[in-house]
């Protein structure tokens, strides 16, 4: 019976660990990391290793997972202060802060783990990777722009999956990297508009804080308009075909509609534009840019 009882919150915490880093947003980074690992299985030999593939996903939800913990630690007292983020699950007790730092340290162990069974490169330049990932939750307590240090730590994920299949660095990789940085933190300049007034009040910094939502906004738009522009030439860089164009077109259209769906004075449908709209961003162009490939002669 005691036994038992012992093992009955197990699920409970699992369960609750999950809905603290959001796994399912792993969506929003995971296909770009997917478009790099593929085109550089292409490039080498035309064929797509499924057990490196595995290990990108793995080391990708690996960091984001502990990315996402240490952030909800570090900002736990700043969450209890605003009341969109009063009911995560550190704030209501739903998750300990033990707990919480056990399921980073595992995360972060996996993702290690992970990256040395890649290569050498890749187990090197791991620790660097989590370097963002800490320093991004501090960055609202100095800087009026945390958007560009979390814009740094997701553009290494396509850098970091194209070393992963090579074993070496690629300038291709950081162009659609870039791309990758800069239009998650142009919709986080969308998303942090929503808590103007809390953190001014509290003492929170960012651009619509400091500045104002219009001006977040146009940021928003310069945004997104230079990660098309570097998708653009990420499909130049890498001769990508017919279908990979079609991709950048159904993004282009897609920023058009989130910016006519979000504007500073009316941000109700800011949660669609977040979570639906960028969320099929990253599908569309990567169903696309997997279709391309295909066509051009990458095998299953």
């Amino acid at each position: 019976m005691s036994s038992a009882s012992a093992a009955i919150p197990q699920p409970g915490r699992t369960k609750a660990f999950l809905r603290l880093v959001m796994i399912e947003h792993s969506v929003f980074a995971l296909p770009f990391a997917y478009i790099a690992a593929l085109t550089a299985m292409y490039e080498w030999d035309h064929n797509i290793h499924w057990g490196k593939l595995l290990l990108v996903t793995i080391c990708m939800v690996g960091l984001r997972t502990f990315a996402m913990a240490v952030n909800r630690i570090i900002d736990r007292e700043i969450d209890a202060r605003n009341p969109r983020t009063a009911h995560r699950e550190l704030v209501t007790g739903a998750m300990s802060v033990k707990h919480a730092w056990t399921g980073a340290l595992i995360a972060v162990v996996v993702f290690l783990g992970s990256a040395a069974l890649l290569n050498p490169l890749c187990l090197a330049l791991a620790p660097v990777a989590v370097i963002p990932m800490v320093v991004y939750p501090y960055g609202k307590r100095f800087t009026n722009f945390p958007q560009a240090i979390l814009g740094l730590a997701q553009a290494m994920g396509p850098i970091g999956a194209w070393i992963a299949i090579t074993g070496t660095w690629s300038w291709d990789a950081v162009i659609l990297g870039l791309a990758v940085g800069i239009w998650i933190g142009g919709f986080d300049l969308i998303y942090a508009c929503q808590d103007v007034t809390t953190d001014r009040e509290i003492g929170v910094r960012s651009v619509p804080a400091r500045f104002g939502i219009p001006a977040a906004i146009r940021g928003a738009r310069v945004c997104h308009a230079v990660t098309t522009a570097l998708f653009v030439w990420y499909g130049l860089a890498t001769d990508a075909g017919a279908f990979f164009w079609l991709g950048v077109l159904i993004v282009a259209g897609a920023f058009l509609y989130e910016h006519s769906i979000v504007r500073p004075h009316d941000l109700s449908r800011l949660n669609r534009a977040f979570f639906q709209v960028n969320g099929f961003i990253g599908i569309a162009l990567f169903g696309c840019a997997l279709l391309d490939l295909l066509v051009r002669g990458l095998t299953l």
